[in-house]
């Protein structure tokens, strides 16, 4: 079942010209059920002309400061960030999942460690959420931060990362890449390339002594950036990231054409959340399991429908299915049996998925 709570705005403010961060008023009885890790992310939701909106955003706050905060960016045609820069007040009442996501690691109290960081634009949010925690936590690891945005005005939570800065000046560096600014040093001139990050891992990084590196970003950019990394001698393991938005190649056109046509007709769906069972048979004009059981009227835990967010994870414990896109789980829950519900098609006469696993 989908849980949403009904949460007030304590503060909304703008942090640049398109972005409001929102501060949320977590009743003494719910802090509880929204204690978050590092790195995770709210679903927000939403009446908003008639339709029942859904998106997630990262918490940029950090568990160590008892605040739940997160960045709206506006996109041009978003529906909920225009609603929240252009609508969206203090004391206004939003209704919201818990914390959910796994782009972290457990703190290490007691073994430094060496973090590198890559993030664009909106991508900061998480990223500062994890770099608040881990400086706060680990007195002896190490961090570097490496920036990319359109011009210092558009720099999400700029001061906040300076004042991060100065006051681990020892343990944390940064470096701001800017696309429609110039600098006096070329490197920082422009998005990150091949080039630029050779430079990097050969000058700035000590790739061998890196423990772990998150990005997050266009996914051009991160697996651009993996790619480089692990070439350079990174373990993959240890390379972690999460996207925003999802962009669908013509590759994966071919291959979500080929799944559609291959997928079963009338199949007998059973969907186990939180120990009840909901039975169900698709509908030819569905193809995914999330649509088919939203259109039956099941109530069910999702938010970006795109393969980024993970919010509609499940478990397939019997029949099979095939994901059209995958950008939220790793191999090993895969492995398990965890199929994102928004991208899975079914292949057999009968599915049985576990929301609750």
């Amino acid at each position: 079942m989908a849980k949403f709570y009904s949460i007030q705005i304590k503060d909304i403010y703008k942090e640049t010209r398109d972005c409001s961060v929102i501060t949320f008023q977590i009743p003494n009885e719910l802090v509880s059920e929204f204690q978050y890790k590092q790195g995770q992310y709210l679903t927000l939701k939403a009446s908003i002309e008639g339709l029942d909106v859904r998106r997630s955003y990262s918490l940029s706050s950090s568990p160590v400061e008892n605040i739940w905060q997160v960045a709206v960016k506006k996109i041009n045609g978003g529906l909920f960030s225009t609603f929240v820069n252009d609508t969206l007040k203090k004391g206004d009442v939003l209704e919201i999942m818990p914390p959910n996501g796994f782009f972290n690691v457990p703190v290490n109290l007691k073994t430094p460690k060496n973090y590198i960081f890559f993030a664009a634009g909106s991508g900061i949010t998480p990223i500062l959420s994890i770099l608040k925690t881990h400086l706060a936590l680990e007195p002896n690891s190490t961090f570097k931060l490496f920036y990319l945005n359109r011009s210092v005005k558009t720099i999400i939570f700029k001061e906040e990362i300076e004042q991060l800065k100065n006051k681990y000046f020892d343990r944390f560096e940064i470096f701001h890449f800017l696309t429609k600014e110039s600098r006096n040093i070329e490197l920082l001139n422009g998005r990150f390339t091949k080039e630029k990050l050779r430079v990097i891992t050969s000058k700035i990084i000590d790739v061998p002594s890196v423990d772990e590196c998150f990005i997050c970003g266009p996914k051009e950019m991160i697996f651009l950036i993996r790619d480089e990394l692990v070439t350079a001698g990174l373990d993959k393991e240890n390379v972690h990231y999460e996207l925003f938005t999802s962009s669908i190649t013509d590759e994966d056109k071919l291959r979500i054409q080929r799944i559609v046509e291959h997928k079963a007709t009338g199949t007998d769906v059973t969907i186990i959340d939180g120990g009840k069972e909901f039975h169900f048979v698709m509908e030819d004009e569905y193809d995914t399991v999330l649509d088919a059981a939203l259109a039956a009227g099941a109530d069910l835990p999702f938010a970006c429908k795109g393969g980024v967010c993970s919010t509609c994870k499940c478990m397939v414990i019997e029949g099979e299915v095939e994901m059209k896109v995958n950008y939220a789980l790793d191999a090993h829950e895969v492995a398990r049996g965890l199929v994102l519900s928004c991208q899975a098609v079914p292949t057999t006469d009968k599915v049985v998925v576990d929301f609750g696993y």
